[in-house]
């Protein structure tokens, strides 16, 4: 009977192509019924008409999730990662489960238990978490569970060579926490000691946590990843707890990179938050940082935040987070190499990686990611009509790049103006730099 519903509607749509709202409910009908490639294909072509439709691209994330193509999926979550429903947020952690990004997977795992403390999917519990005597211990990125409970430990097997572009960063980096580590007795000889902080800031999407991580793998050290959400209890002096004993989990560890994501959340200016209970945490945060009542030695840490700005200055004082790094959209050369990288194993014919890598100019790691991914949504198709499969070329990626604009403007518009006018210390040269603007 629904089919006959959805073959009438076809019919109203072949008399009334351009009505959008039909043609999302013939979306949700073969949804429903199950016929994802059909259903998808309606989403797709309202999307031709109305690209920021956000029920279609959600609709057409839901169609990709079911037919496995889970990579194509997490675009469209990354990008509406706001705005997703408790069902849309399942999909999007199974997505990262079948491709492997476990770490962000359990993240927001967390997160959605913490938010409805009631949930839970057979699927993601049997994958994700396991009965432990108080609630639940998650499982690392190898199937294994941390030795300390709460806060699972990963090994990064990625090096800095496996990170396109950013010599600059690597270079920062390697002189504060990697040489150290490697070369003790000339450090000491300085006063040096291995350890420290180094706040890491730019746009969404521009491999933060990916530099993290090759630098807990250069030197073969644990990774810890947090963010607020990993820190943060209900009840009173549990939340300095928490984070008292992450930096405890990271010494028992040593050499261990911890990686605080989001920081700006953390470390908001403790002056607006008079009489807040998070000030207690953020003291109890500096207080960590300098090693007060232990010792830091090993303990690498580092932060990322898209908003510096909001980052109180007692946190950049000398030994907490006293170098701070802009990580700016990747240049021509590390687009190419990050082009590359990403079409490896992909059938692709006539590619031109430096002529697409030219032609986007301040796109993120994530924005090349969905270029890819939309060419190749429109190669599956062309090959499915042909009966054989079309090779991802040059102009496809032009045509793709067309589609979707750089999600780092509106980032550095915003960073532009902190730069020209809230930049008396000249934190922010390194914005006005890129941005080639003379002050």
């Amino acid at each position: 009977m629904k089919n006959d519903v959805i073959q009438n509607l076809l019919d109203a749509l072949a008399i009334s192509p351009d009505n959008i709202p039909l043609r999302m409910h013939v979306a949700a009908l073969m949804l429903q019924d199950g016929l994802f490639d059909d259903a998808g294909k309606q989403y797709q072509q309202v999307l031709e008409k109305s690209y920021g439709n956000r029920d279609a691209k959600l609709g057409l994330a839901a169609c990709y999730h079911a037919t496995g193509k889970c990579s194509a999926a997490i675009v469209i979550y990354e990008q509406l990662s706001d705005e997703l429903s408790l069902p849309d947020q399942v999909r999007y952690i199974k997505c990262l489960l079948h491709e492997r990004s476990t770490a962000h997977a359990v993240e927001l795992y967390q997160r959605v238990l913490a938010l409805n403390p009631g949930f839970s999917d057979e699927e993601l519990d049997a994958q994700l978490r396991m009965p432990a005597q108080n609630g639940f211990e998650f499982e690392d990125e190898d199937g294994l569970l941390p030795e300390d409970d709460a806060y699972f430990l990963q090994k990064p097997s990625v090096r800095f060579k496996d990170v396109g572009g950013m010599e600059r960063v690597k270079r920062e980096i390697s002189m504060k926490i990697i040489e150290p580590l490697r070369n003790p007795d000339l450090y000491q000889a300085f006063g040096k000691k291995a350890g420290g902080g180094i706040l890491l800031y730019g746009p969404p999407g521009c491999g933060k946590t990916f530099i993290a991580k090759a630098t807990a793998g250069e030197i073969d050290a644990k990774f810890i990843s947090i963010g607020l959400h990993d820190i943060l209890d209900m009840w009173m002096g549990n939340s300095e707890k928490n984070l008292h004993e992450i930096f405890e989990i990271a010494r028992r560890n040593a050499p261990c990179v911890l990686f605080i994501d989001e920081v700006d959340a953390m470390g908001a200016s403790r002056n607006d938050m008079k009489g807040n209970a998070l000030r207690h945490v953020i003291n109890q945060f500096l207080s960590e940082l300098d090693g007060v009542a232990t010792n830091n030695e090993g303990v690498l840490v580092l932060a990322a935040t898209n908003a510096p700005w909001n980052v109180d200055a007692a946190f950049r004082r000398p030994g907490r987070f006293d170098r701070v790094i802009f990580v700016a959209p990747p240049d021509t050369e590390a687009r190419t190499q990050m082009l590359e990288s990403m079409l490896h194993e992909k059938p692709v014919g006539r590619m031109d990686a430096q002529k697409v890598a030219a032609v986007t100019e301040n796109y993120s790691g994530a924005d090349l990611k969905a270029i890819i991914d939309i060419a190749i949504e429109q190669k599956l198709q062309d090959s499915l009509a042909k009966g054989a499969i079309q090779p991802i070329e040059t102009a496809d990626l032009l045509k793709a790049a067309k589609q979707h604009r750089a999600t780092t403007l509106e980032w550095l518009a915003s960073a532009r103006n902190y730069a020209l006018y809230a930049n008396e210390s000249g934190l922010y040269d390194d914005i006005l730099q890129y941005l080639k603007v003379k002050k």
